[in-house]
């Protein structure tokens, strides 16, 4: 992964890109969270003390999906009326990225695909609902309304201060996985596979007190 210097609009700190596509960061100095245009970097808003997360997954922990070797450069938080989860942004030794969710023990990779021309409405989304995407049907499992709590790391895009969000997932019968992401005016599809913890190989994970991570 190439890598982009510059220096942070609030404190004046090193800024460093591990990933040169990335868009946006937090500097690990002040909390500022940074939007870059080329090297150009504003300052958006700042990030407050993050919420305990008990995920032994952590930003630079690397793994392996599907023969690809990745490393975790950010992290999206999410909270909802039933707790909350992690959505770490994973960049693959190829320079491509994607997304690994962290829920209550369950993990899934995830990519941005190209979005049909008419994805349903928010409004349209109901449970049950099908969908075929890739000629796999997805049916609507839950529909989450979810809180922006905070982000740190690298991002793909801008991301910050958002609350009310809504997020359908959509299940198979087998591994397969999606999300319609409303989070933004026009609807995004994240389309992915569940997995299993020890699939991926994780390294370089959290040390939590009696108990050591590979």
């Amino acid at each position: 992964m190439s890598q982009v210097s510059a220096n942070c609009p609030s404190c004046g700190a090193p800024v460093q890109f591990r990933w040169s596509s990335a868009v946006e960061t937090v500097c690990s100095f002040c909390h500022s969270i940074l939007v870059r245009t080329d090297l150009d970097l504003r300052k958006v808003g700042q990030v407050a003390d993050l919420p305990p997360d008990p995920s032994p997954i952590t930003l630079w922990t690397e793994g392996t999906y599907r023969g690809k070797t990745f490393q975790v450069l950010g992290r999206i938080i999410y909270e909802w009326e039933g707790g909350g989860w992690n959505e770490w942004h994973i960049v693959f030794s190829d320079g491509s990225s994607g997304w690994l969710s962290d829920a209550q023990l369950q993990y899934a990779v995830s990519f941005l695909v190209t979005a049909p021309s008419s994805l349903p409405a928010a409004g349209a989304v109901t449970r049950g609902h099908q969908f075929e995407f890739n000629q796999v049907t997805y049916e609507v499992a839950t529909i989450t309304r979810a809180s922006y709590k905070g982000v740190e790391g690298e991002l793909p895009f801008p991301f910050y201060g958002k609350s009310n969000m809504l997020f359908a997932d959509l299940r198979t019968a087998g591994r397969p996985f999606g999300t319609l992401d409303y989070s933004d005016p026009t609807p995004a599809l994240y389309l992915g596979e569940w997995v299993e913890f020890e699939e991926l190989q994780l390294r370089n994970l959290k040390q939590f007190e009696g108990w050591a991570a590979a």
